[in-house]
């Protein structure tokens, strides 16, 4: 049973770590695609028209790429996680239908629109089918992150005789304490992947001395942004997420901050350490006093729990993955505030397109964003194990009986395989667009 286990998490881990990589640029370009679009009817400059038309074609790639990613995901609750659906579908079949009823068709429809209708439409109603496609993206990812947080914090439910949860209060569902903080850190954090890539895109343009205009416009837009979204995701939402983690579930918070003992007078903050597991203990540490307990509870001296004040059974099962995931995902995130800061400062000395480095480093880091995002997702879904329903249903009751362990590492490879090519096709058709630049419209 612990093979099929592993294998059925694996296979989902695999599946949704590739997902994600398109929806969290999608959910951050769709709103710099609005901005590019308000920005050319304000000034009627025609290269905003021009940029909000470029990144459409990669926000609709990469939204083709998110659908097709998307889909085996649904079909694993029925096939590999059939007794979690069994139980469970009553509450999270509500919000993830809705996401699919409501802000997917909402999306697809007015992206088509945006991309081949603005003759038709003309500037404003083109303007609004943009904004259109940006509330169903934002929305979609409302909805699925108010079924996580269902699963990370229960509210709104009662368990029938046969084991069966069912909603009694819906709107609880989306005043869940959870939802708010889970939900703007992670748009906050689609928003700087979205913004690193268009940065990347225009540094990739001045350093090749080519679309020299956009180069400058894609920098400027990306660096500005990116400081804002890189700020936002520390403090207030990452901030707010934390103390939530720490209210709510606070043997994962220990886990995630390395910390085994509880500390008198005060917890530290682990900067660097190794998770030792046999001794319960961190190695080679490095650590400020009483950062922690400050930062959580404003207070220097607050006592935190450390894990092992918990019993065993209800420690996160991969600890130090948790602690290493979480602790990418900030280092990741101070980067790339530093980063973002420096560019922003060249940008107002009007340096920055001749600074070099800077927009060598700005391509370099393109892929980190995509990283810190993953590893956010990791630190919260490993903080929830054992459980798929905190503190209600384990995992391991969670996973279908009937699925053998070999036909699910067989699904597995195949996955694997077909995302490779999916993902080089991708890049391919991606490269293409970038290669050849924006279209100048002919009005010029």
């Amino acid at each position: 049973m612990e093979d099929i286990l592993f294998y059925d998490r694996m296979q989902f881990a695999f599946t949704i770590t590739f997902h994600y990589l398109f929806p969290q640029l999608t959910m951050g370009l769709s709103l710099m695609i609005v901005y590019f679009k308000w920005k050319f009817l304000r000034s009627k400059i025609e290269k905003y028209n021009d940029a909000a038309k470029f990144w459409m074609k990669i926000f609709a790639l990469n939204f083709a790429m998110g659908v097709v990613t998307g889909i085996p995901m649904e079909f694993q609750f029925g096939t590999n996680w059939a007794k979690f659906s069994e139980l469970t579908g009553g509450i999270i079949g509500q919000t993830l239908a809705m996401e699919g009823m409501f802000s997917f068709f909402l999306e697809s429809s007015f992206l088509g629109l945006f991309l081949f209708g603005e003759k038709l439409l003309g500037h404003k109603l083109h303007f609004i089918t943009g904004f259109l496609v940006f509330l169903g993206s934002w929305a979609s990812g409302y909805l699925i992150i108010a079924t996580h947080s269902w699963m990370q914090y229960p509210v709104g439910y009662e368990v029938l005789e046969n084991g069966k949860f069912i909603l009694n209060n819906f709107g609880a569902l989306f005043s869940n304490p959870w939802l708010l903080p889970s939900y703007l850190h992670n748009q906050a954090a689609s928003l700087v992947t979205s913004s690193f890539v268009v940065a990347a895109v225009g540094a990739f343009y001045l350093l090749n001395n080519k679309h020299n205009e956009f180069g400058k416009l894609f920098v400027k837009t990306g660096v500005i942004f990116g400081l804002i979204s890189s700020l936002l995701v520390a403090f207030p939402t990452g901030d707010w997420a934390a103390k939530n983690v720490a209210e709510h579930q606070p043997v994962t918070f220990a886990a995630m901050e390395g910390i085994f003992e509880t500390e008198e007078g005060g917890s530290e903050i682990v900067l660097i350490g190794q998770p030792n597991m046999l001794e319960k203990k961190l190695d080679n540490k490095i650590a400020v006093p009483n950062i922690l307990s400050f930062l959580t509870y404003q207070e220097w001296d607050a006592q935190i729990k450390g894990l092992n004040e918990f019993d065993e059974s209800v420690h996160p099962t991969n600890v130090p993955g948790l602690y290493y995931s979480y602790h990418i995902m900030v280092g990741l995130g101070t980067i790339f505030i530093g980063l973002m800061l420096l560019a922003v400062v060249q940008l107002f000395r009007k340096r920055l397109y001749k600074t070099k480095w800077i927009l060598w480093s700005l391509m370099f880091m393109l892929p980190f964003p995509y990283i810190a995002n993953t590893t956010g997702w990791y630190t919260a879904e490993l903080g929830r194990q054992p459980w798929l329903v905190y503190n209600l249903l384990r995992t391991a009751d969670g996973a279908s009986p009937t699925v053998s362990s070999g036909n699910t590492l067989f699904t597995l490879l195949g996955f694997i395989g077909l995302y490779l090519l999916l993902g080089l096709l991708f890049l391919m058709l991606a490269g293409k667009i970038i290669n050849k630049g924006p279209q100048l419209n002919q009005q010029h």
